[in-house]
């Protein structure tokens, strides 16, 4: 009758060696640096392996309790203890109660052990997902816009990768407004709400992730601080609200998807190439893919308002911010220094707070209380390389790094001479006809020296 022996794959291998030793097919030294053993250790095993055979290669403490292992008493007492009061706490939390209130000092991963056994936790890798359950849609068109930036290659390898700005009406999920540009920021989003609002008017709330051009993160301060998009839309009297999760905005995240797909295709059919061409076509665009997509509202009407007489969005949708005025009459902005007119008016302004609004195009205007400013500009460190370790952040990289290969291209064009000291270790010599000038030269003045060149 055939016996069955449950071995581990190292008891296994060192059954092959020993039979192979005791076939004298090798020594106990070959044998003992196989095994990664000592000598004395091969002949135990082989003595062991002769006197009961394949049993006596098998642990005997195989099926068998641990040694350290904690006694059955006292498991259950702990287990007694966390269902009576620590039944709602975590591994760690109850370990600690369980060490402070019984004097019971267990390891916190015995504690976890216990406990998910007892099925009082739940590992996390083991728990249930979270559903996202669908919403209703909002009721009307206007009601709520959903907007979102989608960085992707849409013109594949015939241009360089950018971003589409995407705004689509919950109600509907009609598309409302595409605009393509290099990177996400407030001056794109203010050129894409601009179009949205001279097509459609304004909308009652735009619905957006919590990206920092939308919402300020700083913990450092405790009051409500608005971004320069969110000020721009209080002035224009629309609302702002942020989702907690990409799939709270699932309307506009699907739109990105399908766009990824069909909007990439037919810029590939029309040999768009540049975000100039893109933004052009995006009209012709929008209009077939709402005939396809677009939904019925649940209600009839357009909650869109029309802009009021005194609301001008070039004013509006624009960076504002104030600015101290110097004793020279000199105010500065994103490292570039203005010099305000010197008239009999403006020399009233000294040390007075004025308005600087930067317009999406990049120039500016002064104001103060409402009155226009004129000024020039007086230096310009723009130009300037860019200082090591400069803090840059994700969604301007790559107009950052536009502007470094520019910077570098002129610094090689503006290479120093190569005939300069520091640089004869690169073994740069000059030219014959500049080694006989030179040496002409050092000729005359040795001469008049009162020594002659041999």
């Amino acid at each position: 009758m055939e016996t069955l022996f449950t071995m581990s794959h190292q008891e296994i291998s060192r059954l092959e060696i020993l039979q192979k030793l005791l076939d004298r097919k090798m020594n106990q030294l070959q044998a003992a640096e196989l095994l990664h053993l000592s000598t004395r250790q091969v002949q135990r095993l082989l003595r062991a392996y002769r006197l009961q055979g394949i049993p006596g290669l098998i642990s005997t403490r195989r099926g068998k309790p641990s040694n350290r292992a904690l006694p059955q008493t006292v498991k259950e007492y702990a287990l007694e203890l966390i269902r009576s009061h620590y039944a709602d706490f975590g591994p760690t939390l109850a370990r600690e109660k369980l060490y402070e209130k019984h004097d019971l000092k267990l390891a916190v991963e015995t504690v976890r052990g216990l406990m998910i056994k007892a099925d009082l936790w739940i590992p996390h890798n083991k728990r249930l997902k979270r559903a996202y359950q669908p919403r209703y849609r909002r009721e009307k068109f206007g009601e709520l816009i959903q907007i979102d930036g989608s960085t992707h290659h849409w013109f594949e390898d015939r241009g360089p990768k950018c971003t589409l700005l995407v705004y689509v009406d919950d109600a509907t999920s009609q598309l409302t407004s595409l605009y393509f540009t290099s990177s996400e920021s407030t001056h794109t989003y203010f050129l894409a709400t601009k179009q949205h609002i001279e097509n459609h008017g304004k909308p009652i709330a735009f619905y957006s992730d919590r990206l920092s051009v939308f919402k300020v993160h700083s913990k450092s301060t405790q009051e409500k601080i608005m971004t320069q998009f969110g000020r721009a839309l209080y002035e224009l009297n629309i609302d702002l609200l942020c989702a907690n999760s990409c799939q709270a905005k699932g309307r506009v995240e699907r739109a990105n998807k399908t766009l990824q797909d069909r909007l990439v295709k037919e810029l590939r059919l029309r040999s768009i190439s540049t975000i100039a061409e893109a933004n052009a076509y995006m009209p012709e665009f929008m209009k077939d893919y709402n005939k396809r997509f677009a939904k019925v509202p649940l209600q009839s009407g357009d909650s869109h308002r029309p802009l009021q007489k005194y609301e001008v969005l070039d004013e509006i949708l624009c960076f504002k911010q104030e600015r101290t005025v110097s004793n020279s009459l000199t105010i500065q902005h994103d490292r570039i220094l203005y010099l305000i007119e010197d008239t009999v008016a403006n020399r009233s302004l000294r040390r007075k707070k004025i308005m600087l609004h930067e317009y999406p195009d990049g120039h500016l205007n002064l104001y103060y209380k409402g009155r226009l400013l004129r000024f020039k500009k007086l230096y310009d460190r723009v130009h300037q390389p860019i200082e090591q370790g400069t803090i840059v952040p994700n969604e301007r990289i790559a107009s950052v790094l536009e502007f470094i290969k520019a910077t570098q291209d002129q610094r090689e064009k503006k290479r120093r001479s190569t005939r300069a000291l520091r640089k004869m270790h690169l073994d740069i010599l000059p030219s014959s006809q500049e080694q006989q000038t030179k040496l002409n030269t050092t000729s005359v003045f040795s001469t008049k020296g009162g020594t002659s060149l041999k």
